[in-house]
């Protein structure tokens, strides 16, 4: 279910960067359009599904060292 999702996103996500001018998603009876403007989203969703299935960490950012001259 989980990796039917995310591939829905992702074809999702190459068909809007193609040209597409909106791409909806259904799932769980719901429904979520996505268009150019909103890529961000969709991008952070196949970030969370990702996440959810242990194909990718949690990023955070890197720590930096602060020095005082």
């Amino acid at each position: 279910m989980w990796m039917q999702r995310l591939a829905e996103a992702e074809t999702a996500l190459h068909k809007l960067n193609t040209g597409a001018a909106v791409q909806s998603l259904s799932y769980d009876g719901e429904s979520v359009t996505f268009t150019p403007t909103s890529l961000g989203k969709l991008r952070n969703w196949i970030g969370e599904l990702r996440v959810a299935l242990g194909l990718q960490s949690i990023s955070r950012p890197r720590s930096r060292r602060v020095s005082f001259r």
